[in-house]
């Protein structure tokens, strides 16, 4: 049961109402059938007792799983809830191994709401920018196909006018095909938006890797700790053997109590035996503090290398979509000049 005790849900009812199948071009431009699911979000306390219409939008599961790493990224010191399978692989009796499974899609449901209602009842994570614009803001993808759309609409209003006016048919007819013009290029402009997208998402993924070297670092930090603290501790058996001092209980020294000191030759035999695993120790430390220092050095040149590519592939793109958006309002400016110039001849 998630409590409702941040300032978030105390303001806002989350669910995932349902889910919807749908098909659609993919990022390489071939056709899939996928699943989005239906967020609704309302006040949760409303005047005069009538429940508020709700705000809606339709997300895909791998914009919960881009979320979750965003989150996983920026809070690395949080625990952040699950999102549910993506794929059903653990196929019961009665349940089907399909994606798109009505049963599947529903648990799926139920998961992402959860998730949802569990991020927005964390003290931290309720409070980020990023997880509101998740719950309430459609994607620019969505606002600019919107923009469009409404321009194809001009076209046709425009064109179908013009069969009907004498005078002003011309003008009507030319206004409507430089929106039609307008209207058709989105499927560019989208294309375009989906390769940007893809470059950002790229970077975002790359934290998997820099984090397994970040792991890989504290094991051989690890290793060479424990490679000190073993050397360590034979210095001390042998400085106890031979001074025959005992600074900790041991079992060597309650049996040498119970039955006797060893004799001068056990004795030498031992200290040889330690000197010999301290020498070795010593060696090991030798080596493992080498390849900790080596391993520091090359990942912290490879950090440094990965840090200019980032800055300047970002910087390329960041730059690219700039201008692909000046092109897009040139042209739109444009379009609205070439309709202007039309009804000026009317």
């Amino acid at each position: 049961m998630v409590e409702r005790g941040t300032a978030l849900l105390r303001k806002l009812e989350i669910n995932v109402a349902e889910a919807e199948k749908r098909t659609g071009k993919n990022t390489v431009n071939m056709q899939e059938t996928y699943t989005v699911y239906l967020i609704e979000i309302r006040p949760a306390e409303t005047e005069g007792g009538t429940p508020a219409a709700p705000d809606t939008l339709w997300r895909r599961y791998s914009e919960f799983e881009l979320l979750r790493t965003y989150l996983l990224v920026t809070y690395p010191y949080i625990i952040i809830p699950p999102l549910p399978e993506k794929r059903a692989e653990f196929v019961w009796h009665k349940l089907s191994a399909d994606n798109l499974d009505p049963d599947f899609v529903e648990r799926r449901r139920v998961g992402l709401e959860n998730f949802l209602l569990r991020v927005a009842s964390h003290p931290v994570l309720s409070n980020d920018k990023i997880f509101f614009l998740f719950l309430t803001e459609v994607s620019i993808a969505d606002r600019l196909y919107g923009v469009y759309k409404v321009h194809g609409n001009y076209g046709r209003v425009f064109s179908e006018w013009s069969a009907i006016e004498k005078e002003m048919g011309d003008g009507l007819q030319s206004a409507g095909h430089h929106m039609d013009t307008y209207a058709a290029s989105i499927d560019d402009i989208l294309e375009e938006e989906e390769h940007f997208a893809d470059q950002l998402k790229e970077y975002l993924f790359y934290t998997d890797a820099v984090r397994s070297v970040c792991r890989k670092h504290e094991l051989i930090q690890y290793e060479l700790e424990m490679a000190a603290q073993d050397l360590v501790q034979k210095k001390q058996q042998k400085e106890e053997l031979a001074t025959g001092t005992v600074r900790i209980f041991s079992l060597k020294g309650m049996t040498s109590k119970l039955f006797g000191q060893e004799s001068p030759e056990q004795k030498e035999s031992r200290l040889a035996a330690l000197e010999q695993s301290i020498q070795e120790g010593e060696e090991t430390v030798k080596e493992k503090n080498t390849e900790c220092q080596e391993f520091v050095r090359a990942a912290w040149d490879d950090i440094e290398r990965f840090k200019e590519q980032k800055d300047k592939d970002l910087r390329e793109a960041l730059i690219s979509y700039a201008i692909m958006q000046i092109s897009m309002c040139k042209k739109g400016i444009q379009v609205w000049s070439n309709a202007k110039e039309c009804f000026s001849k009317m």
